[in-house]
């Protein structure tokens, strides 16, 4: 294929300066052809300052408030025109040739409406990294887990999962999506505001007919916890409250009653392990998080699509195979259960 469509590069930065400065230079020699955009929300580390004098080349959006991963990437996109958006956090390096396959096989597949690369590790550039590795799936009760990364387990690439693959989710720190689905399906549900939001949307796209898949022959190379660490509390309440949110607005009843009745269960367990070593602001989290989809249930407006509820996760439990059983990779868990729907 000679050349992009129309594509957009949305970089969604706050009070990220320092990974401009680091990875905006690969993101630039690596998208020929594609529209660079740095959305900023309300940075206060002169971000725009920076770009303006040293990258007058790149689009610049800038909001009044930090609205957020989900309402900041939505009314960035908002007035956009592409064929092809790509969500890209300012943590990231990208290699060589990291966009063109992924474009080239949206437009051979019109069936798949979003792909996201293989996530590699910045810091160890041979290892997976979290958030997304070779491509998301939920277990039977809602746990998100990636080819290449079980919990806080990622894998060495070795090859072992270079071949393409269907999956449930896609990483929002680097994914391509049709932009004429993302509108259709309206963009991530900003009640979210962030973490768990990409799954959702996936989720939404399956529901609505397409497909997600995870484009192996491009690669990019992922720091991580560059808004938020994994010790922030504040991770931990977004997690833990959109989670059920994504659970209940999702799946079909009964499912989604005892699903979300069993997590509810399951969290109480996690926060005895944060119990045990004595990090309390974790706990109040998970606590502020359960009234929060509680409140949520009660207040929040409906989805404005109308789309068929599909409860197509998979059929086992990645807590039990992880935590119990030992099985400690993907490939350890596909050989034991098959990932059966």
């Amino acid at each position: 294929m000679n050349g992009l469509p129309q594509t957009a590069v949305v970089i969604l930065n706050y009070n990220g300066k320092h990974w401009l400065e680091k990875f905006l230079p690969s993101v630039i020699a690596h998208s020929a052809n594609a529209q660079l955009i740095v959305a900023d929300n309300a940075s206060t580390d002169n971000s725009v300052d920076f770009l303006r004098i040293h990258y007058p080349q790149i689009q610049l959006i800038c909001f009044e408030q930090n609205l957020g991963f989900c309402k900041g990437y939505n009314k960035a996109l908002k007035h956009l025109e592409a064929k092809y958006f790509v969500l890209l956090n300012s943590d990231i390096e990208v290699s060589s040739n990291w966009l063109l396959p992924m474009i080239d096989f949206l437009e051979k597949n019109k069936e798949v409406v979003a792909v996201q690369p293989k996530i590699k590790s910045f810091h160890q550039k041979t290892h997976f990294e979290y958030a997304g590795a070779a491509g998301g799936f939920l277990d039977k009760w809602g746990y998100a887990f990636c080819r290449g990364r079980i919990f806080d387990t990622c894998e060495k690439d070795e090859g072992q999962y270079d071949e393409n693959c269907e999956i449930f989710w896609a990483t929002g720190a680097c994914m391509v999506v049709r932009a004429e689905w993302w509108h259709k399906l309206g963009g991530f549900d900003e009640a979210l505001f962030a973490h768990f939001e990409e799954i959702d949307f996936c989720w939404r796209v399956q529901r609505a007919g397409g497909k997600i898949f995870c484009i192996t022959e491009s690669e990019v190379f992922h720091v991580g916890g560059g808004t938020l660490n994994a010790s922030s509390p504040c991770k931990t309440f977004l997690n833990y409250r959109n989670n059920l949110i994504v659970l209940a607005k999702n799946l079909p009843f009964p499912q989604s009653f005892y699903k979300v009745f069993i997590r509810l269960f399951l969290d109480g367990f996690s926060a005895l392990l944060f119990l045990k070593r004595g990090e309390w602001k974790h706990i109040w989290a998970i606590i502020k998080a359960h009234w929060a989809f509680y409140a949520y249930l009660l207040f929040a407006k409906k989805q404005v699509q109308n789309l068929p509820k599909k409860a197509n996760l998979s059929k086992f439990s990645v807590v039990w195979a992880y935590f119990v059983k030992g099985q400690k990779t993907f490939q350890n868990i596909l050989s034991a259960t098959s990932l059966a729907k």
